[in-house]
């Protein structure tokens, strides 16, 4: 497959779904120290972990809360195990 150069429109045809860029929220997160620029990412990762685990208890009622989290994890994580 033949790899193409985007143009503008192309771009823009891309990014005009997208959300406004909260300029203030930029600033905020720029002068915050990296280890606290991270807290808002691990908060939202905990958070689609839990709705995941809440689907997935939804749709597999017999099993445990380990075997749920185990499908999360393996739901979440790309790297795949070969099973001999």
């Amino acid at each position: 497959m033949e790899k193409r150069t985007l143009t503008s429109e192309d771009i823009s045809k891309i990014v005009s779904g997208f959300d406004p860029i909260d300029w203030v929220q930029l600033d905020l997160l720029a002068k915050m120290p990296p280890e606290k620029r991270l807290i808002p990412g691990l908060i939202a990762q905990e958070f689609a972990m839990a709705a995941l685990r809440g689907t997935f208890c939804n749709k597999f009622p017999e099993l445990s809360m380990p075997e749920i989290n185990m499908k999360v994890l393996a739901y979440l994580t790309p790297v795949r195990m070969e099973i001999k």
